[in-house]
C-alpha cells in the first residue's frame, strides 16, 4: 500500500491470521509511458505539433498495479524490468513510491525498457510503442534462486531471487519463484489471449485466488471464447462492449453480458460513456451503473483503474451495483490527471470528490444515493494527499 494514502484498508473487517499476505497478484510487461496532452487535433503528416502538457510514468501492467495499491490492496507484481535508467525509474516508483511488492520481479541485464508514447486529443488517445519481448527467466537452480537475476542497480527492493530481504541480505529461506510458484493471494488478474495458456493462472485458482480476466482485441479475428483456455479458471471476465458482443455474436452489450455469465460466474461489460453492466451468473443478479461525466484530460489507463476498483469491491464483498459504481468512479477520477499509472486515485481523492459532489447545486438525489455506500468507507474529512504524479521528464539532478 502506498504510504501517501490515508490508512484505509477496504478488507480490514475480513482479514484473518491465516489469510494470504498478498491481496492481488498480477504479471505483465512494464513500459515507460510518455504522454503528450493539450493537443488540439491529431498530428498532421509532415508538420510539427506542440503539446501543452507532457508526463512520464510507468505504464503497461504498472497501471493496474498502481491503481490496486492506491486503493489499499497488498499488491504483488511479477515483471521484467529493463537494465536502463527507464527500468530503474519504474522500479523505484512502483516499489518505493507505491509500496508494490516486486519480490517476484527481476531486472534483465542488457535488455532495454519498452516505451509507449501516447498522444491525448479530442477525448481519445493515439499510441506508438517500441520494445522487445523480455528473455525468458533464467532457470531456477537447486537453491531456488534464479541464475543471473538481479534487482535494480540501485534499488533496495527484493529481486525475484530467493532468500533475500528488502535490503538484499540473505534470509536463508527459499521463497517461491514465478512463474513456477505464483504467491498465494486473494485474487489474481490475468490477461487473456487467444490460444495462450499461462500455467500460473490455474495454479493461482487452485490455491484459492479469485481470477479476474482482462482481454484485448483479438487480432486473429476469430473471437472464440473456447480459444481463451484460462477463461475456465476465471471468477470474472471484464471485456469492453465491442469485445463482448464479438465474443458472443450478439448486437447488444447487455445481451452479451448475460451470454458471458453462462461461461463465468461474473460478467462485467464496460460501456464507455454509458457506464457499465454486470451479471452475476450464480444468482442471476444484474446491475447497471451510468458513467460519471467529467472533463477528461487523458484516458490512458482508465480501463485498468476500472478493473482495480471492481476487484477491490469484490474482495470486500460489496453488492454488485456498489462494485460497478466504485469502479466507474475511480476510472472517472483517473482521466482528470495524465500519466497512466500515476493518474490512479487514492482514498483521499475519492473522499474529496464525495465531499464536493454533495455540495453542488441541482444534484440528482437518486444519483447521490448510488454512492451512499462511501459514507461507511471514507474519513469524515478529506485532507490533502501527496500522491506521486507524472512528471515531464525523469532523472532530475538534485
Amino acid at each position: 500500500m502506498s504510504t501517501d494514502t490515508p490508512g484505509i484498508d477496504p478488507l480490514e473487517a475480513l482479514r484473518a491470521p491465516r489469510d494470504p499476505a498478498c491481496d492481488v497478484f498480477l504479471t505483465g510487461p512494464v513500459f515507460l509511458d510518455i504522454i503528450f496532452t493539450g493537443l488540439d487535433s491529431a498530428p498532421v503528416r509532415g508538420t510539427e505539433s506542440w503539446a501543452r502538457g507532457m508526463g512520464s510514468s510507468p505504464g503497461g501492467v504498472a497501471n493496474m498495479a498502481t491503481a490496486l495499491a492506491r486503493l489499499g490492496l497488498h499488491t504483488s507484481l511479477a515483471a521484467a524490468f529493463g537494465d536502463d535508467h527507464y527500468g530503474e525509474y519504474c522500479w523505484d516508483v512502483l516499489e518505493q513510491g507505491e509500496g508494490i511488492d516486486l519480490s517476484m520481479s527481476h531486472t534483465v541485464p542488457g535488455w532495454h525498457s519498452p516505451v509507449t508514447v501516447s498522444m491525448a486529443y479530442e477525448g481519445e488517445r493515439t499510441m506508438v510503442s517500441h520494445g522487445h519481448e523480455a528473455p525468458a527467466p533464467a532457470p531456477v537452480d537447486g537453491t531456488g534462486s534464479r541464475a543471473g537475476a538481479t534487482g535494480t542497480g540501485t534499488s533496495t527492493g527484493t529481486t525475484g531471487t530467493t532468500g533475500t530481504t528488502g535490503n538484499g541480505t540473505s534470509t536463508g529461506a527459499a521463497a517461491p519463484v514465478f512463474p513456477q510458484c505464483p504467491p498465494r493471494a486473494r485474487a489474481a488478474i490475468a490477461s487473456l489471449a487467444p490460444g495462450r495458456s499461462e500455467p500460473w493462472v490455474a495454479t493461482a485458482a487452485r490455491d484459492g485466488a479469485l481470477v479476474f480476466g482482462d482481454v484485448g482485441w483479438d487480432e486473429t479475428g476469430r473471437w472464440d471464447l473456447d480459444a481463451l483456455p484460462d477463461l475456465a479458471h476465471c471468477e470474472a471476465f471484464l471485456p469492453n462492449a465491442e469485445e463482448a458482443m464479438r465474443y458472443t455474436r450478439t448486437d447488444c452489450p447487455r445481451a452479451a453480458a448475460h451470454a458471458l455469465a453462462e461461461r463465468v460466474p461474473l460478467a462485467v461489460v464496460t460501456l464507455g460513456a454509458e457506464g457499465a453492466y454486470a451479471v452475476d451468473g450464480r444468482t442471476g443478479t444484474a446491475a447497471a451503473v451510468p458513467a460519471i461525466e467529467v472533463e477528461a484530460l487523458d484516458p490512458t489507463g482508465a480501463g485498468d483503474v476500472f478493473v482495480a476498483g471492481f476487484v477491490t469491491g469484490t474482495l470486500a464483498d460489496w453488492p454488485l451495483a456498489d462494485r460497478l459504481a466504485f469502479a466507474g468512479l475511480t476510472a472517472a477520477l483517473s482521466v482528470q490527471e495524465f500519466g497512466g499509472s500515476l493518474s490512479a486515485p487514492g482514498w483521499a481523492e475519492i473522499a474529496a470528490w464525495w465531499q464536493l459532489i454533495r455540495t453542488c447545486d441541482r444534484q440528482d438525489p437518486a444519483a447521490l444515493e448510488r454512492y451512499a455506500f462511501l459514507d461507511d468507507l471514507l474519513p469524515a474529512t478529506a485532507r490533502a494527499w501527496p500522491l506521486r504524479r507524472a512528471v515531464p521528464t525523469i532523472g532530475f539532478r538534485q
